[in-house]
């Protein structure tokens, strides 16, 4: 009976309990959400407040699968804890309580966006009832690098609807990102019939986001140069981040506006005989415009934007026109530019090719040229500048004086722009013969070759005459210029002579004489024996050897002979002079000399008695004493 008692009472007490905690809630603190990248960790978070102990509390954790329904993954309790079966986290969580702070902490590994739901931790004790905290668990992944892609072909501007201009994709992120176009840095919003953005997103398997934008609008000319990219927002734990693509450009074609004609070459101011090229050129693009370039004077034009022009004249100046043809609308626009092509005309020289002046007259001459531009004129003789300006002028003309004048007309502003013209001027005179060196001639041959040169005008003629023969020589050559002759002769030189070289013309003469003198060789016979040898002399050297030669012998010889007679006297050797003047004479006692040489004209052997002797006993090239 007692222990029934005892049962109702502590039955009682929970009724009391149960009945209390319909008015008492517990209260459960959690975080509105929790950020995680995929794959990470997640932990979340579960603070309560209650009198009752750990032992008499009891908790659960739950995931929504939506609005009405969700799913136990967890539950604990002072007898057991349990990780619920066939859940998506049976395998990847884990709890742990703190009792001192009554902190509940759920934690989830590998967590993928499939995971992004919202946890409930339940709690309940048994005095202060049931509470509940919510926490939504987000999951991101930052997507790939976006990519951009323009369109290949042109775009027209008199499109009547917004065309494709390119498409940006980004594909692989969580939450979706979001693709905004910019033109240059201006973003660009759907504009209805001018711009549209259209944008697809497509949810992967693995439940990642791809987003795929196309920009189409219409386009202007200015759009040729502008810079199109996309720009990328997504988002990560606790941060928004952005991420730009590369720039791309687009071809616009657009009619011309204006078209522009120009001289491409030559560079600077044109003249006669170069080559024109003109380039014709309109704004628009592509270059589908029909150009033609019309000629001064001609009603139609070449289709063509170049022209060449070779070789062009004073009559290519003028202007010339540009026309560009759009082949879309037919509608043409024109420039022009004006051609002006310098030129100089040929020199002209007054008095015209030759000028003839006599000596101590002046010479004088002018030339001019007809030009477009200013111009310089220098006179040129023998290649050396001898005057400037228009009017040649030559006072006391000479001899010296004639030849060819050389006027020469140049344009300073342009190089190699120049004419020319020659005068010859002729002076008129008395001949004058010229080279009068070597009249005096000295000759060892039997002939000789004489030259005379001669100038004046009107040309002189050369006549020779020579005084061994006293008559004129019609075989000598004469070669002639403009105001020079020049007349060879060759004559016979058998003695001493004189040659006449004389230049006439109608103004007077002058002579030249060469005076020729007449050289023999003469010879000594060869001898096997000389005294004196030389190399080379002449015939007068020859002759004074000769004759020293024949000195010294008499010299000798009257040595000789008083030698002897001193001999005979006995006043040398120690003989009394008594001596047997009848004694044959030995060939030991005589005295001979001897002297030799290839040049002289005879060898002379003389005896101390002045006697010959003959070329057998001679002894060659010395002076011989013999006793």
């Amino acid at each position: 009976m007692a222990l029934r008692d005892t049962a109702s009472l502590l039955a009682g007490l929970l009724v009391l309990f149960h009945t209390w905690g319909a008015w008492a809630v517990v209260e459960v603190n959690m975080e509105d959400k929790v950020e995680v990248l995929q794959g990470q960790t997640a932990r979340i978070t579960c603070i309560f407040t209650s009198d009752d102990g750990i032992g008499a509390t009891t908790m659960e954790w739950h995931y929504v699968i939506n609005s009405r329904q969700k799913q136990r993954i967890y539950h604990q309790s002072s007898l057991m804890t349990v990780v619920d079966q066939s859940t998506p986290y049976t395998d990847r969580i884990s709890v742990n309580v703190t009792g001192a702070s009554k902190e509940i902490v759920l934690t989830i590994s590998n967590v993928q966006v499939g995971d992004e739901v919202e946890f409930v931790c339940l709690i309940t004790t048994l005095t202060d009832g049931i509470g509940e905290g919510r926490t939504k668990l987000r999951v991101f992944e930052a997507p790939n690098p976006p990519t951009i892609e323009s369109v290949r072909t042109g775009i027209s501007v008199n499109e009547r609807h917004p065309s494709k201009i390119g498409v940006c994709e980004v594909k692989n992120g969580y939450p979706k990102p979001n693709i905004t176009w910019y033109r240059n840095l201006t973003p660009l919003r759907n504009i209805p019939d001018e711009l549209n953005v259209l944008s697809r997103v497509t949810r992967e398997s693995s439940g990642l986001y791809s987003v795929t934008s196309e920009l189409s609008m219409k386009v202007v000319k200015e759009d040729e140069d502008a810079d199109f990219y996309c720009e990328v927002t997504f988002f990560l734990p606790g941060a928004t981040s952005m991420t730009e693509t590369t720039r791309i450009n687009i071809t616009v074609h657009y009619p011309a506006t204006s078209v522009n004609i120009w001289i491409e070459s030559p560079k600077g101011k044109i003249k006669e005989g170069d080559r024109i090229e003109l380039h014709c050129r309109g704004n628009g693009n592509p270059l589908s415009s029909i150009f033609s370039i019309k000629r001064p004077k001609e009603d139609e034009g070449k289709e063509k934007s170049i022209m060449v022009l070779d070789d062009v004249t004073r009559l290519d100046s003028g202007v010339y026109v540009c026309t560009s043809m759009d082949v879309d609308t037919f509608e043409g626009i024109s420039s022009n530019t004006t051609v002006f092509v310098n030129y100089l005309d040929s020199a002209v020289v007054t008095p015209q090719g030759t000028i003839e002046v006599a000596q101590g007259e002046e010479l004088k001459a002018t030339c001019n040229a007809l030009s477009s531009l200013p111009t310089e004129t220098v006179w040129l003789k023998d290649g050396e500048e001898v005057s400037k300006g228009n009017t040649l002028i030559v006072k006391n003309a000479t001899f010296d004086t004639a030849g060819a004048y050389v006027c020469v007309v140049t344009v300073p502003e342009i190089e190699g722009m120049e004419s020319s013209s020659t005068l010859h001027a002729y002076v008129k005179g008395r001949p004058e013969i010229t080279e009068k060196d070597s009249t005096e001639i000295e000759s060892y041959e039997k002939t000789v070759d004489l030259s005379c040169r001669a100038r004046g005008f009107p040309v002189p003629e050369i006549i020779w005459t020579t005084s061994d023969e006293k008559q004129v020589h019609n075989e000598a050559s004469q070669t002639k210029t403009e105001d020079h002759v020049v007349s060879e002769l060759t004559v016979k030189v058998a003695s001493d002579m004189t040659a006449v070289c004389r230049a006439t013309n109608e103004y007077g003469a002058d002579t030249l004489t060469f005076n020729i003198k007449a050289i023999t060789h003469t010879t000594t016979p060869a001898s096997t024996t000389t005294t004196f040898t030389t190399n080379s002399y002449t015939t007068e050297s020859n002759g004074v050897i000769i004759a020293v030669i024949i000195i010294c012998i008499l010299l000798l010889a009257i040595l000789g002979s008083v030698l002897y007679f001193l001999y005979k006297k006995g006043k040398i050797c120690g003989r009394s002079g008594k001596q047997d003047l009848t004694k044959e004479k030995s060939n030991k006692d005589n005295i001979v000399v001897e002297m030799k040489s290839d040049n002289t004209e005879e060898a002379i052997l003389l005896g101390v008695n002045g006697e010959k002797q003959p070329p057998s006993d001679q002894g060659g090239e010395y002076l011989n004493v013999q006793k």
